[in-house]
């Protein structure tokens, strides 16, 4: 995906460094604003804590904050296979205004389109979000300074765990719910607080590790983790572990890493915390040398946490 995103789409649009980024950074008159676009597949379209009605919803405006955006308004784009049962896409639609309320954005405008039975998987959607800077701050990858702190908002794998859970119908016990959730007012929560935050990102596909990978990646820096500061509960470690997978690649809809200066780190977590979930801060930044994320033990060693090649699971997203 990153070789397409960079040699195909990249090179041929007007995209920039943009195409590093949750969403792009423009420039109306006097007025900035964040504008990012999302398409969404999901099987099932039910799953334990959300459905892609909410995670559309949800998935654009956690893009729009990533980028320190207040998000004002969103469009909807619905492609319907022939014969998709009514109630579902009311359900669906429903589940959408729900979502748009409790993040505080508008549904403005949107599309439907249908494709012949067979053809279209019950229903994708497509997103577009729009969202206000009121800060003048940067908050990208190439504003992350060298001791940079990471922070991470709450415990990890929920997400990919609760969608392969209602797929497979694996029926854990207890049941994983998703984590699914919006992000902009714990964000703007931060920034009103005077935290100086010089980079973040939502880890959705390919999870913490690669989310860091990427950023890594774009700004040429070492990222340093500690394994036992990475908060994952015990129901997701003993799923994993049954499934064979790395709680590290899976993913979220509701959490999110930020850098921050090492004098922020308590105020960070102590405001996170306050908000819900339990925060934590999981490594630094330790040199400008070269793009690499390690990981370190209980025991002291460190291993190299790689971008992979592929994904662990079928695409939940």
């Amino acid at each position: 995906m990153q070789h397409l995103i960079q040699n195909l789409f990249a090179s041929c649009f007007a995209m920039g460094q943009n195409a590093q980024q949750d969403a792009a950074l423009l420039t109306i008159g006097r007025e900035n604003i964040a504008f990012t676009t999302d398409c969404y597949v999901v099987d099932p379209l039910f799953f334990a804590g959300g459905d892609i009605g909410s995670l559309a919803v949800y998935g654009t405006v956690n893009d729009l904050a990533m980028m320190g955006a207040q998000p004002l308004y969103l469009s909807v784009a619905f492609i319907l296979e022939e014969g998709l049962e009514i109630n579902i896409l009311q359900r669906i639609v429903h589940s959408m205004q729900q979502s748009a309320l409790t993040a505080g954005v508008k549904i403005v405008t949107g599309d439907t389109k249908v494709v012949d039975r067979g053809r279209g998987h019950g229903i994708f959607i497509n997103t577009t979000g729009i969202g206000y800077l009121a800060s003048q701050a940067i908050i990208a990858p190439s504003m992350i300074e060298v001791g940079d702190r990471i922070i991470l908002n709450g415990d990890l794998g929920r997400h990919g765990l609760a969608v392969l859970s209602a797929r497979e119908d694996l029926n854990f016990e207890p049941q994983i719910s998703s984590d699914l959730a919006p992000l902009n007012k714990i964000v703007q929560t931060l920034l009103q607080n005077g935290i100086e935050i010089h980079a973040m990102r939502d880890l959705t596909r390919g999870g913490l590790a690669s989310a860091l990978n990427e950023i890594a990646q774009s700004a040429n820096i070492q990222i340093n983790l500690k394994e036992d500061h990475i908060p994952v509960s015990q129901e997701v470690r003993g799923a994993c572990e049954l499934l064979g997978l790395d709680p590290l690649y899976v993913a979220n809809e509701g959490r999110f890493v930020a850098f921050v200066k090492e004098q922020d780190v308590d105020k960070t977590i102590e405001i996170l915390r306050s908000l819900g979930g339990y925060a934590s801060c999981i490594g630094q930044v330790s040199s400008k040398a070269r793009a690499l994320v390690t990981l370190e033990n209980d025991f002291g060693q460190s291993r190299i946490l790689a971008l992979l090649s592929g994904e662990q699971m079928p695409r939940i997203c």
